[in-house]
């Protein structure tokens, strides 16, 4: 089945969600490439304060996704996808005029605080919607994920030309739109009510006390922290080899990284599917993840083999993290919701992610301050390094994980069979 088949296979609301996640990732990747650029440019901003500004924009959505994840099962999916669109309008806006670190953070904070809002209530609403298709759905989901990570850098290297002003402007008006169409065009959902009404401080005992998820949200703190280095140790890395072109270089990491995952993203899923199953799958994505900057730990700077062959290993570690996200992302979410038991899932996806956003924000600081000392001690490979390592240690606990897993599978496998 085609792609375009696959996504005609689901309801309307699945698809509404997917359309929708494009159109969010189109006005976020419009500005988001650049802002590290913009920071550390004509702002000004040391590494560690770039990095600081960015791992608050994450911590706020990641940090603050079980807030999130709470208030959309409670009070409904819809109205916290409207209301995240809605504040992160404001968010955008405020970056227009921000020039002062203080203002940098509110406006990254803004930014962030809305993807907690309405990123449980997408995730635990296509969940819900698609039932034991979740694998496919989610697969689908992230086609249009990387979509628009692929579109939104295109159309924000073009505005850039004028400046980085127009593009948060345009980033705002974009979700501006999107809030309206989400109110107006996407059904209503809730989750499933309990039988007997619960506190929420209940209903997060009841998430702590899932040690196997909880177990699992740690382990995967590496993927995020990996991930989210196409935002902060790519470009600052082609900023260094590429210098005031370098906005067309972080371009191009981003139309790679896209295209990767839309043209792939559906093999990728199959084909880590039938080979290893959800468990083997995530662990060995997070190898890939891992192994991504392997490239960049043998060409680290141009006076080795050169500057095409610094860019050329700049270009396909981005194409390796594109294939390891690809290839763990659709399994994660899964995951998230079997390990829930398909109970108070918005609360878990928050949870999850507030575990990893505290992990984001302290990799981010790391990371900006290992970049900055290893620039100056003529150390760049140090970094590349570091990050692979984060990669096998977190491959190694899913593996354990994974094994500890096995036995319960196993005699459920048996039982059915009897």
């Amino acid at each position: 089945m085609t792609a375009f088949g696959k996504f005609r296979s689901f309801d309307l609301a699945a698809r509404l969600l997917m359309i929708n996640q494009f159109g969010i990732n189109l006005g976020f990747y419009m500005l988001m490439p650049y802002l590290a650029g913009y920071l550390a440019g004509p702002l000004g901003l040391a590494a560690w304060a770039v990095g600081l500004v960015l791992g608050v924009r994450n911590f706020s959505q990641q940090g603050m996704f079980l807030i999130g994840g709470t208030l959309a099962d409670r009070l409904g999916y819809k109205p916290l996808i409207v209301a995240g669109c809605l504040l992160r309008t404001g968010g955008f806006a405020l970056l227009v005029f921000a020039t002062s670190l203080p203002g940098l953070l509110v406006a990254s904070a803004a930014t962030g605080f809305a993807g907690a809002l309405f990123n449980p209530a997408v995730r635990a609403y296509l969940a819900a919607d698609t039932g034991e298709r979740r694998v496919e759905a989610f697969a689908m989901f992230n086609i249009f994920y990387q979509a628009g990570i692929l579109a939104g850098p295109l159309v924000g290297l073009a505005l850039m030309t004028v400046d980085f002003q127009v593009t948060a402007g345009a980033a705002a008006v974009v979700f501006a739109g999107l809030t309206l169409a989400q109110l107006c065009a996407l059904p209503a959902r809730r989750a499933e009510v309990p039988a007997e009404r619960t506190s929420v401080l209940d209903d997060w005992r009841t998430v702590v006390a899932n040690r196997r998820f909880v177990w699992f949200a740690l382990a995967m703190i590496g993927s995020y922290v990996l991930s989210f280095q196409v935002y902060l140790a790519l470009p600052l890395h082609a900023e260094f080899l590429a210098g005031q072109h370098s906005q067309l270089l972080v371009s191009a990491l981003f139309v790679v990284s896209g295209v990767v995952a839309v043209a792939g993203q559906l093999r990728i899923t199959g084909w880590f599917k039938a080979r290893w199953g959800t468990g083997r799958s995530l662990v060995v994505g997070m190898g890939v993840l891992g192994a991504s900057f392997l490239p960049l730990l043998v060409i680290p700077a141009p006076d080795r083999f050169g500057a095409g062959a610094a860019i050329g290993a700049l270009l396909v570690s981005a194409a390796l993290l594109a294939v390891g996200t690809a290839a763990v992302f659709p399994f994660e979410m899964d995951t998230v919701v079997s390990l829930s038991g398909g109970k108070l899932v918005a609360t878990h996806y928050g949870f999850y992610n507030t575990v990893v956003g505290v992990g984001i924000l302290a990799g981010n600081l790391a990371t900006g301050a290992v970049v900055g000392a290893a620039r100056q001690l003529g150390a760049d490979w140090a970094v590349w390094f570091g990050l692979s390592l984060i990669g096998a240690l977190a491959a190694f606990a899913l593996h354990r994980l994974d094994r500890a897993q096995q036995p319960d599978d196993v005699v459920r496998s048996t039982a059915v069979q009897v």
